[in-house]
Parts: C-alpha cells; structure tokens; sequence
C-alpha cells in the first residue's frame, strides 16, 4: 500500500485539525475520516468526506410523504418501511466520497455502476507506479465448467506457480518497456498517454469515487455478495463495514432485505402458496423454466 508524501501530509493535516460543525454527524464514520484501510496486496480504501446519517434518511422521507409515515413509530421503523417497500430518494440523501486504490482490471469492473461521480489518477498527465496486483495462491483458480463467470478448483503445486512466475514476469516486462518508451537515451521519448497502453491490467490505479447512499446499496448488494469476483468483493466488504458504522439502522435493513432477502417473481409467490395448500409442485407444473425453478430450489428446495 502505497500513499504519495502529498497525500500522507494532507491526511496528517486534516486530522490534526478537526472543525467545529453544525452539520449532521454520524460518529461512527467519523473514526473513518482519513484512515487508509489496507486491500489487497498495494490498495486500500478511505473516507474522504460524507453527508448525512440516518436521520437524514427519515427528515427526507417525512418531508417528502408527510402524514402517510406518521404510523410508523420510530426513525428505525421508518427506515425499514422504506427499505421493505423499495422507496429510494430518501436514501439518496447520504452521500460518501471514498479514495480508492485498486488493480485497474477491478476498475473497470467498478466503472460499470455508473450512478456515482469518479475522478481517476491519469496516466496522460502522469507516469503510474510500479505497483501490480499479483493474487495469493489460494486465489489462483482455473475456470468454472458450470459458470461462466466464475472460479472453479484452486490450481496446485507446479501449474500455480507456473501461473504466478508468468504474471509477475510479464507485468515486470510490461512496466519495462513502458519506462523505455517514455525515455530513451535523453531523448523526448513516447507521450505518456500512448506508452500507457502497454501497461498490464492488473497495475493498480486510483480515483475519488462520490455516491449517494442508494447507488451504494445497489453495489454493495451485488459486489459484497459472495458470488462476486474476489478482487473487487474485498473492497465491497472493507467499504460495507464504514457504512455499517455511518448509517446504522439504514445499513440493518439493507442487510436484512436485500443482502439477506429474496426477490421472489408471480409464478414463484403462487408456487409458495401452492406448497403451504399442501400440494406437490415440479418444475414442470410451476411455469418456471429450469433456470427459474433451480433459483427457487436453492432458497425453497
């Protein structure tokens, strides 16, 4: 894990001068404010900023649906109604801006949420460090045989260290070529934003990444999920436990609905009901296809 001495002195300053707010804080993300939580081999993931706690979730959701929320009791009520029946503004009045360091094929991985605002590190102006994300041997495994995007049996003996010794050699043999080509014997050498083309994908790059608490839920939901890609679910899992700290009660109905929850279709509903009549349902009398009715196995069988 590497911090630039700029960004070392910015966070020793930040810290050495807290200020006096009149603004929602929420103590528990404050003990995250400008602390570097280590990931993988060389990133990390920090707290740059926030904007609101839970109870910015229910003064939005009370001032946008007034006396229709008056029956629910308390804030945390309130707030696994809205989670419970899907209600999104309110959630979107949290905001966190986080500074991230990750390998750039995980970026790219990231990039696809697009409802957050991103300000990455650029190789056009700037030369990356010599810096790759080189998995531990329990992470190297071969391809599924039953998904697609999945892992399937972690490689043993001489075939993972075969593996291991290519990707270290030729991340090390990509990163030399691209110091040459920026630089050869006093010349000007190459621009920047082209020898930047032979540089590995598993080099790490960085960015500000700025979301509201929504759009955070939605990644965290399938990115911490146990399904997701390794690389990018120890990042999922690091940033699921600032928020857990920061928005509490909101963070305790996510987990219960949509982490621990099931979204269930109109055939599947009918099916349950079907069942608790006490009738015998097959994959052929539910209207499920196969893809379906083994989803529903795996929750109900």
């Amino acid at each position: 894990m590497t911090l630039t001495p700029e960004q070392l002195e910015d966070i020793q300053k930040s810290r050495a001068n807290p200020q006096l707010t009149l603004r929602a804080v929420a103590p528990g993300m404050e003990r995250h404010l400008y602390k570097v939580q280590p990931v993988l081999n060389h990133g990390f993931v920090r707290v740059v900023d926030y904007m609101g706690d839970d109870g910015s979730i229910v003064q939005a959701a009370r001032v946008s649906y007034g006396a229709g929320t008056k029956h629910v009791s308390n804030d945390e009520g309130l707030i696994r109604y809205l989670m419970r029946h899907w209600h999104s503004t309110p959630f979107e009045m949290c905001e966190i801006k986080l500074h991230v360091k990750l390998p750039v094929f995980v970026a790219r991985q990231w990039i696809r949420h697009r409802t957050a605002n991103v300000n990455e590190y650029s190789a056009r102006y700037s030369i990356l460090d010599r810096e790759f994300y080189i998995p531990e041997p329990e992470q190297l495994a071969a391809q599924s045989v039953v998904n697609n995007q999945g892992r399937g049996e972690t490689l043993q003996g001489e075939e993972a260290e075969r593996v291991l010794e290519m990707l270290k050699a030729d991340a090390g043999r990509s990163y030399d070529h691209y110091e040459q080509m920026l630089s050869q014997d006093g010349q000007a050498g190459l621009a920047r934003e082209l020898a930047r083309m032979n540089l590995p994908a598993n080099i790490y790059t960085q960015w500000y990444w700025k979301v509201d608490l929504h759009n955070l839920f939605h990644f965290l939901r399938l990115r911490a999920d146990q399904h997701a890609q390794y690389e990018i679910r120890v990042y999922a899992d690091a940033i699921a436990e600032m928020v857990k700290d920061w928005v509490p009660a909101a963070y305790g109905a996510f987990e219960d609905y949509r982490m621990g929850g099931v979204q269930l279709s109109g055939k599947g509903v009918e099916v349950v009901r079907r069942r608790l009549a006490g009738e015998v349902v097959t994959q052929e009398t539910s209207g499920m296809s196969k893809g379906e009715w083994r989803e529903f196995e795996g929750v109900f069988g």
